[in-house]
């Protein structure tokens, strides 16, 4: 019988600017011991034992960019296996954020925060192929197979599982419900 699946949950919000189509994305420089060092990211982090995964979601932008949410959708669920800096098990609710009130700062303690293209965030995904140009973003490998789904017209939310090894995906695969 094998171990229980018992991974670390977590959220991940795309805060989404639909008049400029432009999405706020950390820098994650702050840190030299941040296993995401370099990369561009959404927001979010853990949950917390007592919260459910909107509350966490909106408590990550509180800490993260100084935002309330007034409007948040989930985009999906990911499950990524052995993605953790030890092989850990992540389970990520993916969000998109469309309406929030506060002054976002120029950076947090993980590195600046920009507003990045929509189009350029998307550019590394153009046909499933990692972009290696100077004008793409440092992301995560696997980034590339779920960001589509995140900015999509389909209201339905993907449910994904994405494993890892060595620090890379090694598959993907989807489903919408």
């Amino acid at each position: 019988m094998s171990a229980p699946y018992t991974p670390i949950v977590g959220t991940l919000g795309y805060v989404w600017d639909r008049a400029a189509d432009t999405v706020l994305l950390v820098h994650r420089v702050g840190r030299d011991h941040d296993e995401q060092f370099g990369k561009y990211n959404g927001l979010g982090g853990k949950l917390e034992p007592d919260e459910d995964v909107a509350a966490g979601m909106r408590r990550e932008l509180r800490e993260e960019a100084s935002i309330e949410v007034t409007s948040m959708r989930l985009r999906g669920t990911i499950s990524w296996p052995g993605f953790g800096p030890n092989g850990e098990d992540w389970l990520g609710f993916v969000f998109v954020i469309e309406g929030w009130t506060g002054e976002i700062p120029d950076s947090n303690a993980e590195g600046p925060l920009s507003w990045v293209p929509r189009s350029r965030l998307l550019q590394a995904c153009d046909d499933g192929e990692v972009v290696r140009s100077a004008a793409a973003l440092p992301m995560w490998e696997g980034d590339r197979w779920f960001l589509p789904l995140v900015f999509d017209d389909d209201p339905s939310a993907f449910h994904g599982v994405m494993p890892y090894s060595s620090g890379h995906p090694t598959a993907w695969r989807f489903e919408r419900w």
